[in-house]
Order: structure tokens, then C-alpha cells, then sequence
């Protein structure tokens, strides 16, 4: 009996958490008509295409050291 009642208590106080938590964790809160400012992505989108460049440059520089090698 123990175990049963155990088990419907856990049961319910996570129906009720799951329930609760989005209604409680909300982000940020509702503007009223307030202008939203732009979003900065300059930077990230950089440095992201820098990586996609040095990263088909190093590609491109182990696949051709690899031909070279077994044309010897």
C-alpha cells in the first residue's frame, strides 16, 4: 500500500510542476508598445565564417598533402 501511495504522490507533484513551470518561467516579461532594439549578430556571424573558411582551407591543405603522397 505503501508503495502505491508513494507512487501517486510522485505521480501527481510532477502533473502539478509540469503544469505550473511554464506560467512560472516565463523569460521576460510582456512590453507594452515598446520598440524592440536590433539585434547585434555582426559578430557571431563573423567569426563563424572564419571558422567555416580555416576550416576548408585545413581540408583542402591535408587532402592535397594526401595526393601528393601516393603519387610517390
Amino acid at each position: 500500500m505503501k508503495k502505491y501511495s508513494k507512487r501517486l504522490l510522485m505521480c501527481s507533484v510532477l502533473f502539478i510542476s509540469l503544469n505550473a513551470l511554464p506560467g512560472i518561467s516565463q523569460a521576460q516579461p510582456v512590453d507594452d508598445g515598446a520598440v524592440d532594439p536590433d539585434a547585434p549578430i555582426d559578430g557571431g556571424i563573423s567569426l563563424l565564417v572564419a571558422a567555416g573558411i580555416g576550416y576548408g582551407v585545413k581540408k583542402a591543405r591535408d587532402n592535397r598533402k594526401k595526393n601528393s603522397a601516393n603519387l610517390l
